[in-house]
Parts: structure tokens; sequence; C-alpha cells
């Protein structure tokens, strides 16, 4: 069963206090295009499509199902294109390989055609009975409405846990305000896609650059439900190299901890010399303490480790951009219904 939603209602005081919000009709529709990276979800991929569509036939606005398959082992890319040739308004976008779920949707934006794009997972763990929620919000005039999880059904603790702090870390040292518990779940009008789409830098964390882009926005909370079918694909190694791409693509703070972390040494270890210098010439001290001078050394080398590690990071991220690769390469794309209609658009009328 799916758990109410808390909608986040702006009233009508607060509307007309907002100058940058541009209210739509109360029955407007826009063409939707729902994006899902797919990576080895035989399992789900069938149950996915059959729920989005009920929900998006309901609503009766023009709608495409962007699935990009990253690469996929089992049979899900089979499974993409039997979809497709039973229902028009799907679209499969296959890459040459697996590139990570963070460029598979960007792949999916730069591809999809609808006027709102909505990102949902192909595990259905972002429930597609939300979509005529996000569409209230962009009748309000909000340009991202994006989800934010009170509940996260299914997941361990320790997943919790890491995930509250992350958010929680990442909030403090970045300069982007990223929105906490947020996931890619959300709904974002063709200006902002645009302007996403501009932004091709190869390290991607895309709920950073969901938050650059700004643009008026606001919460839909929710519950998240547990993954359909199947395995997550995510392992605690692979979430670890997520958070440090968040954590150097949004702020340069872990550069400046080591160089505090560095002027702090430098001046406990003045104060440490000016002590021996001070007892030597009191008390005639002898030279002594082996042990505790290797400790010194091994904690400084240490140090001077962690900070050359910290500024190979972010040395190795200038060295992949500066190579100016193409985010993905796309092995054969089978168009919708819609997108063959907007593609043979003139300009002015997209």
């Amino acid at each position: 069963m799916i758990a109410e939603p808390q909608i986040c209602q702006p009233s009508p005081a607060a509307v007309a206090e907002h100058p940058r919000l541009s209210p739509r009709a109360d029955d407007a529709l826009p063409s939707i295009s729902i994006v899902a990276p797919a990576y080895n979800e035989q399992e789900a991929i069938a149950e996915f499509h059959r729920r989005v569509s009920e929900v998006l036939r309901a609503i009766g606005a023009p709608y495409e199902l962007v699935l990009v398959n990253d690469g996929s082992t089992d049979h899900t890319l089979a499974l993409m294109h039997a979809l497709q040739a039973d229902d028009a308004q799907v679209m499969v976008v296959d890459l040459s390989r697996n590139f990570g779920k963070e460029i598979a949707l960007s792949a999916g934006l730069d591809h999809s055609s609808g006027e709102v794009v909505i990102v949902l997972d192909a595990d259905l763990q972002d429930p597609p009975e939300l979509i005529p929620e996000l569409l209230r919000g962009w009748r309000e005039g909000y340009d991202v409405i994006y989800g934010v999880r009170s509940h996260r059904d299914g997941e361990s603790w320790l997943k919790k846990a890491t995930a509250h702090l992350f958010y929680r870390l990442i909030g403090s040292v970045s300069r982007v305000e990223i929105p906490r518990d947020t996931g890619d779940f959300r709904l974002m009008t063709r200006r902002v896609v645009r302007e996403l789409s501009r932004l091709r830098e190869e390290h991607r964390f895309m709920k950073g650059l969901f938050a650059w882009v700004g643009f008026p926005s606001r919460p839909l909370v929710y519950r998240r439900s547990p993954r359909l079918a199947g395995s997550t694909k995510w392992s605690y190694w692979k979430l670890w190299n997520l958070a440090l791409e968040g954590i150097t693509s949004f702020t340069i703070g872990p550069l400046k901890i080591a160089s505090y972390l560095g002027l702090s040494v430098a001046f406990l270890s003045l104060l440490y010399a000016a002590f021996v210098i001070w007892k030597t010439l009191m008390y005639g001290d002898p030279v002594r303490g082996y042990p505790s001078l290797l400790v010194v050394v091994l904690f400084l080398g240490g140090v001077q480790l962690i900070s050359v590690g910290v500024l190979g990071e972010y040395i190795g991220r200038i060295f992949n951009e500066v190579k100016g690769r193409p985010l993905y390469l796309v092995n054969r794309i089978i168009p919708s219904q819609l997108h063959t209609k907007t593609s043979a658009s003139p300009p002015e009328a997209r």
C-alpha cells in the first residue's frame, strides 16, 4: 500500500509574495517524460512499465517512458525492446557499456522530449502513483518538485545511518544547499533539464547538480518503498565512492582541512620544540625518547600522506576532466512516439 504523501502546500498569499512563481491553470497538462536508468533490472522492468503507464494513462497527458539500459548483463535490454514493440510510448536508450547510474541518468535527460521530466528508479522504490502530486506542484508554478524521504523501507540501519550522516556532512561543507534525505526522484521543467544538459563534468553527483541549477523548488515528503525485486547494485564501496564524488565536486573543504591540519601540527611542533629547549637549558636533560620520537615521526608521516591523498583526489578529477571525453556513448536508440513528434516539429513550436 502506498503511504499518503505529505504535501508542502503554499498558501495563495505565499504565492502572491513569491514573484518567481508562475502558476499554471488547474487543468493544465504538460507532455511528460519519465526517465528511468536501469542496470540488471529484469525482475522489475515489466512491472515498472505497467504501473507507470497505468498512472500516466489516467492523467491523460502525452507521455513517453525513456528507459536507459546502462550496460545490463541480464535480459533487461531484451525486455525493454519487447516493451517498446508493444508500446509506442516507450523509448529505449542503449548505452555502449556500463557508465554508472549518474551518467545513465544524464543520458536519459539528454534524450527526453517532454515539457516536464520525472526521474524514477526502475526498482519502484519511488512510487509512480505520486506523479499527480508532482504535477500539482508544477501547476503551482514550481520548476522542480523533489522527493524527500520520510522513511526508507527495506534498507539496513547501517545504510540509513550512513546516508543520514552524509547528507548532514555535505550540507555543512557544500557551497550549494543540497536538500537532506533527497534522491533523484523529482519533476523538472524543460528549462531546468536544458540547463542541466550544459553541465558536462565527468565526475557527476546528480543530487548536487540538481541543486546547483536552482530555479523555484519545493519538496514532496513521501515514504520510500522497498525494492520490488532483485538486489541493490549499490555496495558500500560504491556508496563510499559516490560520497567522495559529492564532496569533492561541491566543496574544497577537504583541501582546507588538510591545510589547517598541517598548520596545527606545525604550531604544536614549535611549542614542543620550545619546551624541549627550555627543559634542556633549565635541567640539562640528556637526549632520550626514541619511542616517542618514532611516534611523532609516524604521526607526521601519516598527516602528510593524508594531505597528499586529498590533493591527489582533486588532481585526479582535473586529469579526467581535461581529457574532454564524452560522458557516454550510445549503442542504439529506439525513439518513442512523443520523441518522434517533437523532433519533427519546428524549434519555435517546442
